[in-house]
């Protein structure tokens, strides 16, 4: 490893952080900056994947906590976790595509539920994912996460969450256990 580098650190994101964050969402989702990584969400969705209003909401809310992780003093990913009774869900995840591929994410999932587990006592993480993001999901399967196949719908006609390409968009809920 070269010494010059330095492992990624995580701290709680602040309002200073909006931008930098709505930014780095951007591109690991949306346009043609997300082709670099596998994150890309861009055959199936334009328009924006996060906006100021919605990170801010998600760092003053009393339950939340936006993860900001650095490393070499920049920012190049995030996670949200949220606390729900006994479990927490993860959400708003985004690796900077310059660093993905290179085993970062797992990383910062590992981090993210020993945090929910130690900050919560949480017993399970939840998320939601795009059903039609097959390589996504594999991907979160492979860290332990099981499909449910319990569906929620994708919120079309609302542009905060971005200008659907197709007509069969949905949520499935994943699952893994932290005990």
């Amino acid at each position: 490893m070269d010494p010059a580098t330095t492992g990624p650190t995580f701290r709680d994101a602040t309002e200073a952080d909006i931008d930098t964050l709505v930014a780095l969402i951007e591109s690991a989702y949306r346009g043609d900056s997300s082709r670099t990584g596998w994150t890309t969400e861009a055959d199936i969705l334009e328009g924006q994947r996060s906006d100021p209003q919605g990170v801010l909401d998600v760092i003053k809310s009393a339950d939340s906590r936006l993860l900001v992780v650095e490393q070499d003093g920049q920012v190049v990913a995030c996670c949200q976790l949220e606390h729900r009774g006994d479990h927490a869900y993860f959400g708003m995840f985004a690796v900077s595509p310059a660093m993905q591929g290179a085993g970062l994410g797992k990383v910062i999932i590992a981090e993210a539920e020993r945090s929910a587990r130690e900050t919560w006592g949480a017993r399970a993480m939840h998320m939601t994912v795009i059903s039609v993001r097959d390589d996504l999901i594999a991907w979160y399967e492979r860290r332990g996460y099981r499909r449910t196949g319990e569906m929620s719908p994708f919120p079309y006609g609302d542009e905060r969450f971005g200008i659907p390409q197709r007509d069969d968009l949905q949520f499935e809920l994943l699952v893994k256990e932290l005990d």
